[in-house]
């Protein structure tokens, strides 16, 4: 029998980028705002009053620019008979196999910015506590129920 080839990784939705960007600037936002709080109150008197309120915006331009969209290339899933991969990371690469016998449930989750860019997450929840939920992010919402029904259907036939 010869051997089955493995369909390649997938990309997900190209949009993904404009949420894991609005992610990072809402966190970047917030961590301006406090280093300007922090600037304002506890530097006041100091002559390093000011810095906060420059150095960490400047700072956090760049990484909104560039963290977002190198997360998004190194984002891949692929689907196969017997297992989901999941690949994410920068810094530090992920790579999990979920043998789909193992699913126990799953989910499709949209929160506000994916509903805004048309993203959708698939939630592989499976036997074991060690890494038992595996999401794949960045999937078109139909894309995500598509891939939970053919898990759903490989799992009911396998213990059909």
């Amino acid at each position: 029998m010869a051997p089955q080839i493995e369909p390649q990784l997938l990309t997900v939705e190209p949009n993904y980028r404009h949420v894991l960007r609005a992610r990072v600037a809402l966190t970047s936002f917030i961590v301006a705002i406090g280093a300007i709080v922090i600037d304002q109150t506890l530097l006041r008197d100091t002559p390093f009053r000011g810095v906060l309120s420059i150095a960490v915006p400047l700072i956090a331009m760049p990484i909104v620019l560039v963290v977002p969209q190198r997360r998004y290339l190194r984002l891949r899933y692929r689907l196969t008979n017997q297992i989901l991969q999941s690949v994410q990371g920068w810094l530090f690469q992920t790579d999990t196999l979920v043998p789909l016998v193992r699913v126990q449930h799953l989910d499709v989750t949209r929160g506000p910015l994916d509903k805004m860019f048309g993203t959708a997450s698939l939630v592989v929840h499976t036997a074991g506590t060690h890494n038992s939920t595996v999401t794949v992010n960045g999937l078109a919402p139909e894309r995500a129920a598509e891939i939970r029904e053919i898990i759903r259907e490989n799992v009911r036939s396998d213990f059909a």
